[in-house]
């Protein structure tokens, strides 16, 4: 709805209502009060932060307009930006009136009830007060509310009463932007953290005549999309998450999906395999014949910082044509995950962001993706962070040799330096299993064996029984004479449709000088050409 809007309150004088809040009957030291002032035409309803100009951005204040019974919202969601919209909720409150009676502050007042979101609500409010009012949207036109009780345990209570002529503050006098209620909480919504976004309806598909285009670099064939991001300073105590949303262009299939980092701050990086070609990265080699590229940390050299495993289901919004009773198809899917433990990783810094989905398809998939930041969390110490191995092939599509190294016993074996002394170390490990067959790994559980200078560190067999979970993700996915669907099948860690967690392994405190960290996991054979591989990643981090 366009058109400006502002707070305008015009009773004069008011009551103003003091209410503090109490849990369980114990009342918090140094609480925000709410303030209620209310006149024969109009209540406000604010705080004592908000109304005296020290509160924090964002915050709202709502005005009764009692002649429209209607609740003009108002949000001030920066020093430039406001907002207001209208909410006629008032009007289909319902009570349960009851006999009892109590008297507060001196007023007597009678017993309302009612049920808002499965949560009990008890009001007590008077008549003896030539104005009426509460302090929250509940219960307005009753009367004067002064305590409102929540399911027995959370009480909002009048402590004072005054007569007053109302000094408003000079925010109310700024503009606002009227807008419908949806918009308005939206903002709100939005405002309370910050976007980064990272892609935006981004095509990664399979094509020999991809190019990179603006700030978008392409690579392996339009399979790798990589961005620099420019991340701000972050707060100690700040939450950080990563969303992607995703859809079928083309592509059918359940695909291998990664989002990643790549460090830059050695004599080597991944970027240049992408620029220059997976051969010339540093190579990894155990004796089973096979030349691995750029998959294990050297002294010059960190594999890419894998911030999201996720996998694609069976061709969403692109095959929602395909139909079947009963089943009524998502239209993408929503991928969210915490990356707080890489915030020293991204703190302040430019840093080249990538995501990639194998596929051979023209058309491809289609995804979006933003960090956003989310302060007010308990204050973190700063962290170490060292990635020390990825075998994810990223350029599949460009030559990469597929993880197979686990045919040997040798496995994947990596060697580091620890500087100085570290606290509280954890290994962040993703693993899943893959070989689309019978009996490949996608299908069979393997254990997987970590080990630290020769000590078992983990020793578990990762395996997800979940993935008929997902079903309306996968319109595409083949259906089997036994009446399960290839997207119900158990797997390897992994479903279609879904993100894969890192195991959080605890280390303890580590000293200084030289580790040797060993992967093993006992992979099945080639059966002809189809073969098994494991994509792991971990990262090392630490106080």
């Amino acid at each position: 709805m366009p058109g400006n809007a502002q707070v305008a309150f015009t009773d004069n004088p008011v009551y103003k209502i003091t209410y503090g809040t109490s849990f369980n009957g114990k009342t918090p030291e140094r609480q925000n009060k709410i303030w209620v002032f209310a006149g024969p035409q109009q209540t406000l309803l604010t705080t004592e932060k908000d109304f005296t100009g020290k509160a924090t951005y964002p915050f709202e204040l709502s005005m009764i307009n009692r002649p429209a019974n209607r609740q003009e919202l108002f949000a001030f969601l920066n020093e430039q930006e406001a907002m207001a919209a209208s909410d006629t909720a008032l009007r289909t409150q319902h009570f349960e009136l009851l006999n009892e009676t109590k008297e507060i502050l001196g007023y007597r007042c009678k017993k309302a009830k009612t049920v808002v979101n499965s949560n009990t609500i008890e009001l007590w409010y008077t008549d003896q007060l030539p104005v009426k009012g509460a302090p929250t949207p509940l219960g307005q036109n009753l009367g004067l509310v002064l305590e409102q009780i929540r399911n027995g345990n959370n009480s909002i209570r009048a402590e004072k009463i005054e007569k007053q002529k109302p000094v408003l503050p000079a925010f109310l006098a700024r503009k606002t932007l009227q807008t419908d209620l949806l918009s308005y909480r939206d903002a709100i919504w939005n405002s309370r953290f910050t976007t980064i976004p990272l892609f935006t309806n981004q095509v990664i598909n399979f094509s020999d005549t991809s190019r990179s285009t603006g700030d978008v670099m392409r690579f392996a064939n339009g399979t790798v999309v990589v961005k620099k991001i420019k991340i701000p300073v972050l707060d100690s105590g700040c939450n950080i998450f990563l969303d992607l949303l995703e859809q079928s262009n083309g592509d059918a299939y359940d695909r291998t999906g990664t989002v990643f980092l790549i460090p830059t701050g050695k004599k080597q990086s991944f970027l240049d395999g992408l620029k220059n070609g997976a051969k010339t990265l540093p190579v990894y080699t155990n004796g089973n014949g096979k030349n691995y590229q750029g998959v294990a940390a050297t002294t010059d050299y960190a594999p890419p910082l894998e911030l999201m495993r996720f996998f694609t289901p069976f061709g969403i919004k692109q095959f929602n044509h395909i139909q079947l009773k009963g089943k009524q198809w998502q239209e993408a899917v929503p991928y969210r995950q915490d990356i707080t433990d890489f915030a020293a990783a991204l703190n302040n810094r430019e840093v080249y962001i990538g995501v990639f989905i194998g596929n051979y398809d023209k058309g491809g998939h289609k995804i979006t993706a933003r960090l956003t930041i989310h302060k007010g969390g308990p204050d973190k110490q700063q962290q170490q962070i060292l990635p020390l191995f990825n075998t994810l092939n990223i350029m599949e599509m460009a030559g990469q040799e597929y993880a197979t190294m686990f045919d040997n016993e040798k496995g994947l074996t990596v060697n580091f330096r620890i500087n100085a002394p570290l606290k509280n170390a954890h290994l962040l490990y993703t693993t899943t299993g893959h070989g689309g067959w019978g009996n490949g790994d996608e299908f069979v559980p393997k254990k997987n064996t970590i080990l630290l200078n020769g000590k078992i560190i983990f020793d578990l067999v990762p395996w997800r029984q979940d993935c008929g979970t997902y079903r309306l993700f996968n319109p595409a996915s083949g259906n089997f004479s036994n009446g399960l669907s290839s997207s119900d099948l158990s797997r390897s860690n992994w479903c279609p449709g879904t993100v894969t967690n890192p195991f959080r392994i605890s280390l303890g405190d580590l000293e200084a000088g030289e580790y040797t960290l060993q992967v093993t996991i006992p992979q099945g054979k080639p059966e002809g050409s189809s073969f098994s591989a494991w994509n792991v990643s971990g990262v090392l981090v630490a106080d």
